[in-house]
């Protein structure tokens, strides 16, 4: 489990075809205070992979499945690019961002970035799908970053990002047309899966004190 708050970019070292399938792919990064260990979850550009091997303090190596690369942005990666970085939340952190469980639900394309005084407003491009697990002033992770809906469209969304996000994530390298990792709100998700659920033909007080909403 993460937060969405981006804790250092990294940079892909290299990528390697895995036997089999999937990628090794070889993270640099600047040190943590206490160091990264293996088998720990990260989430890279907000997908969670597992740490198989720390290199050195400052680089690790982790396996990309082929799931992961069908359904994030990773694969269109290459050497060099820049990466959002996150460990994972432990118990009686601060919850700063919000619950993000770094299984992302799909990819969307940036179609616009403006100026807001000193903010930016990026407009990302997606499934309709992806736009149903969407709420106006609700949270969506964008390459793992923690960020605020500022407003819904037929067929994009867009974020308002405070400066201080713009220079300590990958945001700065934002440009139409890039493609992101978009996961959407975890409790969002359920409310829409148990709202579609067969069974649920209406929402009234006694499903909800039949379910445990309410007593």
């Amino acid at each position: 489990m993460f937060t969405g708050l981006i804790q250092k970019t990294g940079l892909i070292r290299s990528m390697k075809k895995r036997s089999g399938g999937g990628l090794l792919l070889g993270i640099g990064h600047e040190t943590w205070p206490d160091g990264l260990q293996k088998g720990e979850s990260v989430a890279v550009n907000g997908a969670c992979l597992t740490v198989t091997e720390v290199i050195s303090p400052e680089s690790f190596t982790c396996d990309c499945l082929d799931e992961t690369l069908r359904n994030t942005c990773l694969g269109a990666l290459v050497t060099g690019d820049r990466l959002n970085l996150e460990r994972a939340l432990a118990f009686g952190d601060r919850l700063g961002g919000h619950l993000v469980s770094g299984h992302v639900d799909g990819a969307g394309k940036v179609a616009a970035i403006r100026p807001d005084g000193p903010d930016y407003v990026v407009r990302v491009k997606c499934s309709p799908e992806l736009l149903g697990g969407m709420v106006l002033k609700g949270s969506v992770a964008l390459d793992g970053i923690s960020l605020t809906i500022s407003a819904l469209q037929n067929d994009a969304f867009e974020v308002s990002v405070i400066p201080h996000t713009w220079q300590n994530t990958t945001l700065q390298k934002f440009e139409p047309g890039r493609l992101v990792n978009i996961e959407t709100d975890m409790i969002g998700k359920y409310l829409k899966r148990f709202m579609h659920a067969p069974e649920v033909s209406s929402v009234d007080e006694d499903l909800l004190r039949r379910s445990g909403f309410i007593k």
